[in-house]
């Protein structure tokens, strides 16, 4: 009898298939675990567990680990400015601390900046802020808080409290920035604007432009604040990174106010507009 060439592959297959079945079937009653091949994933009491945990279960696949819960905290520090102004009159101390501690969508923030005269210990002015801020896009955080103010002028002490809304984020292009509303306990309302960026020159050399501006909807003579633009202040600091959480710097600062603020300002004999050498630190903890 002659068999075609397809039809022998065919009985051998067949033969073959016959003989795994049967073999399957002695180990499966004898209690023995068929081989697995090389590579392929062994389902355990844990990956199915991992897989019925998931949400639609199973999209994964098995083997895979539990998913790791994005709850940790953190915190951070960063004395982003404490400087020595030289100025023509009276030299100050300039600080601009922020702090930080939470997980990646929540965390409270903590502020503080202000300047006092070295000459006249007692005549200066200073600000905190207690925020919660929110994680509403990559690099974006929604900020509300309250802020405190102090002014202090040669012992004559102030201080008034503020409702704040604000954001806080990176720009395209790596441009920080900060706006904020504040609503005093009076009901003024006043706003600010704070853009920075870092532009690296070399490895550890860095050249920071930072821009600032005020602006308010009421008049507020007690505080020297006038309606409208309040001031605008543009400073550039060149600072060496001995290593990334310490960096001194040196720098140039300018301000100026105006409209009705500059007008309270010269009317208390004040100056309206202000140039500054600094010399200070960047410290990050």
């Amino acid at each position: 009898m002659h068999f075609l060439p397809g039809h022998f592959h065919f009985r051998v297959a067949h033969g073959f298939v016959l003989i795994a079945f049967a073999s399957g079937a002695v180990m499966a009653a004898e209690g023995v675990e068929p081989p697995h091949h090389v590579g392929q994933q062994v389902p355990t009491e844990a990956s199915t567990e991992a897989m019925n945990t998931q949400f639609p279960p199973g999209v994964i696949g098995t083997g895979w680990p539990m998913p790791v819960m994005d709850d940790q905290w953190f915190g951070s520090l960063l004395i982003n400015e404490l400087e020595y102004q030289l100025r023509d009159g009276t030299d100050n101390v300039r600080w601009d601390i922020v702090g930080w501690y939470g997980g990646d969508y929540d965390r409270l923030w903590i502020k503080t900046e202000g300047e006092w005269q070295v000459e006249d210990t007692r005549s200066g002015v200073a600000e905190a802020q207690a925020l919660y801020g929110r994680l509403i896009a990559p690099y974006w955080d929604v900020q509300v808080g309250v802020r405190y103010d102090m002014a202090s002028d040669e012992g004559h002490n102030q201080s008034r409290g503020f409702g704040v809304l604000g954001l806080q984020g990176l720009a395209p292009y790596w441009f920080e920035i900060e706006p904020a509303v504040f609503v005093s306990e009076d009901g003024d309302v006043s706003g600010r604007l704070t853009v920075s960026y870092d532009l690296t020159l070399t490895q550890r050399l860095i050249l920071q432009p930072r821009f600032d501006v005020d602006a308010a909807v009421q008049a507020v003579p007690a505080y020297q604040v006038g309606k409208g633009l309040a001031s605008i202040g543009f400073g550039l600091r060149l600072r060496y990174e001995i290593y990334r959480e310490m960096a001194p710097y040196i720098g140039l600062v300018w301000e100026s106010s105006y409209g009705e603020t500059a007008d309270l300002l010269q009317t208390a004999g004040e100056k309206s507009e202000n140039v500054a050498g600094v010399i200070g630190a960047r410290v990050w903890l």
